[in-house]
């Protein structure tokens, strides 16, 4: 989707930039009941998922963030997806985001990939702080969120609408 291609290794993940074939994928996990549950986002066919996927390259583009791919080192096999979106230059801040197909949920993946991601986001983006706004019910994500070194800032209450009901948020933030 772009001419700079990045990418980023550890002896077991790739971190790259999304093709066109990753559709699919994308689908499967954003579509999926188990990750849709907290995920502010989901579609129910590869022709709406296309919109994810100029999502993805937009965020590039427009220089408002990166999101990564994430998958085995030999890239054979799709795990999810994390980056950074919502980039200010001015603020020299980010949101970051992440989503796992639920067949590989509990095998650190993520723990593994979120570091490499915000050290993009501070060395390679300049951002002095990422921010993390996760649903008050997704227990999962905040245990995450404090196993990377994120810091509870505070709960924004009925801030957001979904399903039809009000939903509280909290933020957690790292600086550089």
């Amino acid at each position: 989707m772009t001419t700079t291609e990045i990418t980023i290794k550890t002896n077991r993940l790739l971190l790259r930039q999304f093709v066109d074939t990753d559709i699919e994928n994308v689908f499967k996990g954003l579509s999926h009941p188990k990750i849709i549950k907290h995920y502010g986002i989901s579609f129910d066919s590869l022709e709406a998922t296309k919109e994810q996927m100029a999502w993805f390259a937009d965020r590039e583009k427009a220089g408002t963030g990166m999101w990564f791919a994430v998958c085995s080192l030999d890239n054979k096999t799709f795990y999810g997806a994390g980056g950074l979106n919502s980039l200010s230059k001015e603020h020299k801040k980010a949101e970051i985001g992440f989503w796992l197909l639920p067949e590989f949920w509990g095998q650190g993946i993520m723990k593994e990939a979120m570091p490499l991601i915000c050290d993009y986001g501070f060395h390679k983006l300049g951002l002095h702080r990422i921010e993390g706004f996760v649903e008050a019910e997704n227990t999962n994500c905040k245990k995450a969120m404090a196993k990377l070194d994120f810091r509870h800032e505070g709960t924004m209450k009925d801030c957001e609408i979904k399903n039809a009901k009000f939903i509280s948020l909290d933020i957690y933030a790292k600086l550089k």
